[in-house]
């Protein structure tokens, strides 16, 4: 499990949600195949920005659960994701 933040905000998340192609969306992360959350826009999105700041979930926040594929496979997509997320910011 890692947690990185973007610097481009909700807009960048929502890009790099929009752009994984072998990471599962995931509102509940923890199983074999690598899953990804934006809590900003997923699993807080009902939470007052004020609130969940305070509670360090930022709106650039993304948690990924690494799964079982292959390595390779799994930076591909992420680097392809933030390539996106990064034109964004």
């Amino acid at each position: 499990m890692i947690s990185f933040e973007l610097k481009g905000g909700i807009a960048a998340g929502k890009m790099l949600m929009n752009s994984v192609k072998l990471c599962s969306l995931a509102e509940s992360l923890g199983a074999v195949e690598t899953m990804i959350t934006h809590p900003a826009t997923m699993t807080h999105v009902d939470v007052p920005a004020a609130d969940r700041h305070a509670r360090g979930l930022t709106d650039g926040l993304v948690r990924l659960s690494v799964g079982i594929e292959d390595a390779k496979d799994i930076i591909a997509d992420l680097e392809q994701a933030l390539a996106k997320a990064a034109k964004v910011s």
